[in-house]
């Protein structure tokens, strides 16, 4: 691998690992990465998993240092996702790419306009709901949220802010943890089921990691130290962008 290949990696995991924590959509910058360097998308999209797994053991390992984290309570909804996971990393759908990034930038449409328009939504905690056991439509929800992460990991960070912030009411820094943590668990068993497929590029992804590494573990200090306001721009910024470069007006 040419030495500027190992540089634009690490710069970009760095840079996807940091948006990744803070918001999401950090995927949008590796995955072309990869297939700019030659690799075919399965395995770029494959290969990508290796830097989110190996940054969310960090995000998550800090996370819980800053006691933002709790695991025996904040578990239960990694069951459902995993699972879904499982079923979207196996199941082999011919699907429109081009109508389903559509779909996805017209969600992120309404979510931007409910993080601009009710930003008390997401900064404070709704009382009586954070603690409460998960309901069953909630369980039905992560399931599904997390069979697009084992598909397609593009933009599920921000699929998954909106259910722990919208539908459980957590915070947005509370909401950051879980989300990261809630990845990890699943992308253990989607990145295995890639790795037997044969669609993993062990090099590439082990020096991506090296960056996203970093980049989260400077995300998750952005998140606790800035707070639920300050991240709260930062996703509204990382949205706009996702959203602008599903709908091509970059390139």
């Amino acid at each position: 691998m040419e030495w500027y290949f190992v540089l634009a990696l690490i710069g970009t995991g760095i840079a996807a690992g940091f948006i990744n924590t803070t918001a999401g959509g950090g995927s949008m910058l590796t995955v072309p990465l990869l297939m700019f360097m030659g690799l075919p998308a399965n395995v770029a999209n494959g290969t990508n998993r290796i830097a989110i797994l190996m940054q969310n053991i960090v995000t998550v390992r800090t996370f819980r240092q800053k006691k933002v984290l709790d695991y025996k309570e904040d578990f239960r909804l990694t069951i459902p996702a995993v699972l879904g996971s499982l079923v979207g990393a196996l199941v082999a759908v011919e699907i429109n790419t081009f109508l389903l990034e559509k779909i996805i930038a017209g969600v992120m449409v309404m979510m931007l306009l409910l993080v601009v328009l009710k930003p008390d939504v997401w900064i404070k905690e709704r009382a009586g709901s954070v603690n409460a056991k998960p309901t069953f439509w909630q369980y039905l929800i992560f399931f599904f949220i997390g069979l697009y992460g084992g598909f397609i990991q593009i933009g599920v960070g921000f699929i998954l802010l909106a259910g722990l912030v919208l539908g459980c009411g957590h915070n947005l820094v509370k909401a950051n943890a879980l989300k990261v943590f809630i990845v990890l668990m699943y992308m253990i068993f989607s990145l295995g089921i890639f790795i037997y497929n044969k669609q993993v590029d062990i090099r590439a992804g082990l020096i991506l990691a090296a960056g996203n590494m970093f980049g989260g573990w400077l995300g998750v200090n952005f998140t606790v130290k800035g707070g639920a306001k300050y991240v709260r721009y930062m996703l509204i910024f990382a949205m706009i962008i996702v959203i602008l470069n599903l709908f091509g007006v970059f390139g």
